[in-house]
């Protein structure tokens, strides 16, 4: 079956225009001529996934996606079918991207296709994860249950993205303080001490060396400043763009893994996204193997998931997680005695759902030292920049007062 737009017109032939669901066009004749409609045209309707063009990343956010999944749970626990649960979601107040997307999904659900495999036609906007948890609950019969579990999921999510963005947001403004202060005493301050200076009719060469360069500083800044602009504009264009390829994610992802300060941050988050994600699909009823195949796409790393591919072809080639975890180091290593003791026990779902909430505290934990570190590291730098500037400005005016005083 599929979806027809369809002309037609009643016994006083007024014109109706629609659409409906039918094998084929004589099938769609018989159902309007039931409603005392007569088929004037019709054509089917390609049921392709919806145009980003309004949608500022192409994607759903993940609050609507939370929310579409309790409503959807709460419907179904109801006794309210899916198709009839579909039909209604579609007119809640979503965004315009998402209700134009849930039509689709019904129109394909109403034909026949499993929920699942309606997801499926829209790859780019469903996350892979979202799309298997799915297909899994339809399987075993257990949607409303997965439906919500994943609620859960995405809302913690949610939380630790809020806690990653306020940890990152003090050094940022900091920076930005910093980069202000310079730049507004190089820009301002000092070419009218400079000036003040000249007109004393002091020799440059009683100026001490950090004033020289200060001043040389401020001279150039004040020549290039525009230059300078562009040149920074320019450079962060080419790593913003970079980043979006997946040669330049690859690159920056592999940093995130090397760089000691965030180190411990990005691995203690990858930690986090696998041990939920991966307890989530085990505790659904999928098998470790397939699991572990989804789970490769949602660690948030590419560095990570490329590591993690071997894993996954070591775990299908008979050798245990903990083995195959432990031999590509992209994991902390308590998470990987974790697992050593799941697999002894035979209950690795058990010990990954009581560990959830402990990764995502240490990804807190080493994020409130990541910045603990970096905070008295750039105070420092503040003050001995603005030391340095107030030293360099001032200090020749010391020296005319010692002389008159002399």
């Amino acid at each position: 079956m599929r979806k027809y737009k369809y002309t037609a017109v009643n016994v006083e032939k007024k014109k109706f225009i629609g659409s409906f669901v039918a094998e084929n066009e004589e099938h769609l004749r018989q159902q309007l001529a039931q409603q005392n409609l007569y088929l004037i045209s019709c054509k089917p309707i390609k049921n392709e996934t919806p145009n980003p063009f309004f949608s500022l990343s192409g994607k759903i956010e993940i609050k609507e996606l939370t929310t579409f999944c309790r409503q959807f749970a709460i419907m179904l626990n109801a006794g309210i079918s899916i198709l009839e649960s579909l039909n209604q979601l579609k007119q809640q107040k979503f965004t315009g991207y998402f209700k134009s997307l849930l039509y689709i999904v019904y129109d394909d659900v109403k034909v026949g296709l499993l929920l699942s495999q309606a997801m499926e036609k829209h790859k780019k906007i469903f996350p892979e994860f979202f799309r298997s948890m799915i297909y899994v609950g339809e399987v075993s019969g257990n949607l409303e249950q997965v439906l919500i579990s994943l609620a859960d999921y995405y809302d913690n999510e949610i939380v630790l993205k809020k806690k990653i963005k306020g940890a990152l947001s003090y050094p940022i403004i900091m920076g930005i303080m910093l980069v202000g202060v310079v730049s507004l005493m190089l820009l301002f301050i000092v070419p009218k001490f400079q000036d003040t200076l000249s007109k004393m009719e002091i020799d440059e060469n009683e100026y001490n060396v950090i004033t020289k360069v200060i001043f040389v500083m401020s001279e150039w800044l004040i020549a290039n400043g525009l230059k300078l602009v562009y040149t920074v504009v320019g450079v962060v264009a080419v790593i913003f763009f970079g980043s979006k390829t997946e040669r330049g994610k690859v690159i920056l992802d592999t940093l995130k893994y090397k760089l000691p300060v965030i180190k411990n941050v990005q691995i203690n988050m990858v930690a986090s996204k696998f041990v939920k994600s991966l307890g989530l699909l085990l505790a659904s009823g999928m098998n470790m193997a397939d699991a572990l195949e989804v789970v490769q796409h949602l660690l948030g790393n590419r560095y990570a998931e490329k590591e993690f591919k071997n894993i996954v072809n070591d775990v299908r080639q008979g050798a245990s997680l903990t083995f195959a975890m432990d031999q590509y180091k992209i994991f902390p290593q308590i998470l990987v005695q974790m697992i050593s003791t799941g697999e002894k026990t035979g209950g690795v779902e058990e010990i990954l759902g009581k560990t959830m909430k402990f990764f995502d505290s240490q990804v807190e934990d080493s994020l409130l030292k990541a910045t603990g570190m970096i905070q008295p590291v750039m105070l420092a730098v503040m003050g001995l920049v603005i030391g340095v500037m107030f030293i360099a400005i001032y200090s020749p005016m010391l020296t005319i007062m010692q002389k008159n005083y002399a």
